[in-house]
């Protein structure tokens, strides 16, 4: 399986194991912990009876052990069908010398060796978090022959609502474009954080209950659903003065949830999303999305409505008020005031915008 982008290898993988496919190697590596953990999880609580893990299941750490350990454990045969050896904080493990393998060649050069002729009665995973091998080297293709090369790429802020809809997909569950904006836009891309705020909000659920509504956000995590960036977002689409202000003026009564540099970053996509709408030679549903990288209309309706309330070239001024003053809140080429009345002042400019830039 070759080195594809985060989600789409990602699901590939869990699709093959869940139909107990395994392959003899694992070399999961990358900045985003969540789908190397997911994965290795996987196989740590499914490739084995549970009565043989506790004597046919080993984990190690890179920086504890050395390549030719690992190797000599993995060829090695099993008391029973098969083993399952997961190395964990493996690029400890590649980044030592020589020296350290007793002379035998280097980490990467002994894992080739074994990638040759791998035990088949083993399955071999290696977790390589916060960074990646050379792809250059000669040992990435060995491991793509052999077994799984898989890079974990960190989830796009722009992905989040994809990467909610998926778990909820699984979990039989549903949940409102309002909720799923509540809970990816509250919580980041700590995918860590929010996939474990997910399985609260699922396991919350009373029972026969499929859907998570607004309300039951707002019960179990704490986020408004009124006070929310969804709502804020939604009240400058829509050009809501009254909304948008009443909205701002909790968020800066609340700096510490809704710091100056939260909202910034929160609306400004949405802005420069809508610049490259324009652009669309096709300003349907469909010819939006497509212009945007969009895999569905989901969200095109913003941008439909957008650009009845925001000529572009408003949009272009905004995309630079709003940058101007994210600069501002972080004490640049301010005059002392990195808080109180900032996002007021930011409101009013992109509200009352006439499409020509002023100084401030």
């Amino acid at each position: 399986m070759a080195t594809s982008t985060s989600g789409i290898a990602y699901r590939q993988i869990l699709s093959e194991l869940k139909k107990g496919i395994y392959k003899p190697v694992y070399y999961l590596m990358g900045d985003e912990p969540f789908f190397i953990d997911s994965i290795s999880d996987y196989i740590r609580e499914n490739a084995l009876p549970e009565e043989e893990r506790d004597f046919n299941q080993l984990v190690l750490y890179g920086n504890e052990t050395t390549m030719n350990e690992v190797i000599q454990r993995a060829r090695a045969y099993p008391m029973g069908s098969g083993q399952v050896i997961i190395v964990k904080e493996a690029q400890h493990l590649i980044k030592k010398s020589d020296s350290d393998d007793g002379n035998a060649g280097g980490p990467t050069e002994i894992l080739a060796s074994y990638l040759k002729q791998p035990q088949p009665t083993t399955i071999l995973v290696f977790c390589h978090k916060g960074g990646t091998l050379d792809k250059r080297r000669k040992v990435t293709q060995d491991i793509e022959k052999a077994g799984v090369l898989f890079e974990s790429k960190k989830v796009k802020e722009e992905m989040l609502p994809q990467f909610v809809q998926e778990f909820l997909s699984e979990k039989g569950l549903t949940m409102s474009p309002k909720g799923i904006s509540m809970v990816s836009e509250s919580v980041g891309a700590d995918l860590c954080r929010l996939n474990g705020e997910l399985v609260k909000l699922a396991s919350a659920l009373p029972a026969g209950q499929t859907e998570i509504t607004p309300e039951f956000i707002e019960q179990r995590v704490g986020i408004s659903k009124d006070f929310n960036i969804f709502e804020f977002k939604d009240a400058l689409v829509n050009r809501n003065v009254m909304k948008a202000n009443r909205i701002a003026a909790y968020y800066e009564s609340n700096p510490k949830t809704y710091p100056m540099q939260l909202v910034t970053a929160s609306i400004f996509p949405f802005f420069a999303n809508l610049m490259l709408a324009y652009y669309s030679p096709d300003k349907t549903e469909h010819g939006i999305a497509e212009q945007l990288g969009l895999k569905s209309t989901w969200g095109v309706k913003d941008y439909m409505i957008g650009m009845k309330n925001y000529t572009a070239t408003q949009a272009m001024d905004i995309i630079s008020t709003i940058r101007k003053y994210d600069a501002k809140s972080k004490g640049v080429g301010s005059t002392g005031n990195t808080g109180e009345g900032l996002l007021k002042e930011l409101l009013f400019k992109i509200l009352h915008n006439d499409g020509h830039s002023s100084e401030m």
